[in-house]
């Protein structure tokens, strides 16, 4: 029951006073990320930890301004592919049967036959495909923040392309999908820190099907 009690802990923090987390909070989020479940376990994104106070001021425009992105301890940057090919695909798999000991040609047969319904399908798909296995990451994090009592703002208000070019993603070949930022609330300033927590009644949000 802890993590739902967590869960009602946190919100979207609106402020933040600026104090820096342990860092060993910030790596008890980022393994939590980390080990979300993704499709075919390709992990198709990256995230970048920023801290660095020159660049965080180029990209708070670009975050539309939102406050948190100076006021934060730490802004997590979620990017993912721009798309799949063979050899990322390869790439993966020949790592997962070194790490287990298995030859290479192990999974030929199952990857293959990903790389078959994926090469079809338009570049648009892959990015948003990749994308979709950010946000489960993402989401994990969002909940290892609460358990430690960190508090997050989860945004997709940001101008990608700017933030992309501030970062170098597309030499790397990642978008950038989401941003995360970590810190401590500032209560005195924070305008929805003492609001009720409102969701769709579970009624409303769960239809069982017997």
């Amino acid at each position: 029951m802890k993590l739902i009690e967590d869960l009602k802990w946190r919100y979207a923090t609106k402020k933040m006073n600026g104090e820096t987390i342990p860092q060993e909070k910030l790596d008890y989020i980022l393994e939590a990320a980390r080990l979300a479940p993704s499709s075919s376990g390709l992990q198709p994104y990256k995230i970048f930890v920023i801290t660095n106070k020159e660049l965080l001021l180029k990209l708070k425009p670009a975050a539309w301004d939102q406050n948190q992105i100076l006021d934060a301890s730490h802004v997590l940057v979620f990017a993912s592919w721009d798309g799949y090919s063979l050899d990322r695909i390869e790439s993966v798999f020949n790592y997962t049967m070194n790490e287990r000991g298995l030859p290479l040609d192990t999974m030929d047969a199952y990857k293959n036959n990903l790389w078959s319904m994926y090469e079809p399908l338009s570049q648009e798909w892959h990015a948003h495909h990749a994308a979709k296995q950010a946000y489960i990451s993402f989401g994990l994090a969002i909940a290892a923040a609460a358990e430690q009592k960190i508090d997050a703002t989860p945004m997709e208000g940001f101008t990608p392309e700017t933030v992309d070019e501030l970062l170098d993603l597309k030499k790397q070949g990642l978008k950038s999908t989401l941003i995360l930022t970590l810190g401590y609330r500032d209560e005195s300033e924070d305008w929805l820190v003492n609001m009720k927590k409102v969701r769709t009644p579970k009624e409303e949000f769960i239809t069982e099907i017997s």
